[in-house]
């Protein structure tokens, strides 16, 4: 699978962007403001139309499929959990959407298998950055059909980057679509990897 932005843009809230992402590699984008890092995910998933622009999967310009297979992870206002709530209640509500039975063995389960059984109960706002990078990406992709993955402003959880940058990277690997948007000073601490 390849995503394709070319010239997107929504007014004020996102200047002129390109890139693309595809099967088995992270892309890093560069987004600035409260604002964009969330509107270049809502296009780059295909939930939001471009002012100008156009979106393509694998040379189409078919958004009801990339709003199928390529999922939005932890935007801000849009699909990040609320910060009281524990992590145990995210893994259940991440197993509805995914249809799966949200039992409490179910999660108990889904929590050993994603190593974040200790966390069970940690809030969303005290969980650590990388943790919550990875086990939100992961349960994005228990979804039926997802096959990407568009994680915004990871960065701004604090931390340092290259942990989550890794996690991103091993998703990757298995043949994952990943896009990241991220602000300037996480990019530039990232650099020395993104040439790679």
């Amino acid at each position: 699978m390849k995503v394709e932005l070319s010239g997107v843009n929504k007014g004020a809230a996102l200047p002129a962007a390109s890139l693309e992402f595809s099967s088995g590699e992270l892309v890093l984008a560069e987004a600035e403001t409260a604002e964009r890092p969330t509107v270049l995910g809502l296009i780059a998933s295909g939930r939001m139309r471009p002012a100008g622009g156009t979106v393509r999967i694998d040379g189409e310009a078919d958004t009801a499929r990339i709003r199928r297979e390529v999922a939005l992870v932890d935007a801000p206002s849009v699909s990040e959990p609320p910060a009281g709530v524990a992590l145990a209640a995210v893994v259940a509500e991440e197993l509805m959407f995914a249809g799966r039975w949200p039992s409490r063995p179910a999660v108990r389960r889904t929590l050993d298998e994603l190593g974040a059984a200790a966390d069970a109960s940690t809030r969303m706002a005290d969980l650590a950055p990388a943790t919550r990078v990875r086990v939100l990406s992961e349960l994005a992709l228990l979804r039926p059909g997802v096959t990407g993955i568009v994680v915004v402003a990871p960065d701004r959880h604090g931390g340092e980057p290259a942990s989550w940058r890794a996690h991103l990277s091993a998703i990757a690997e298995r043949g994952v679509a990943v896009l990241a948007i991220v602000g300037r000073p996480a990019m530039a601490a990232l650099e020395p990897w993104s040439a790679e």
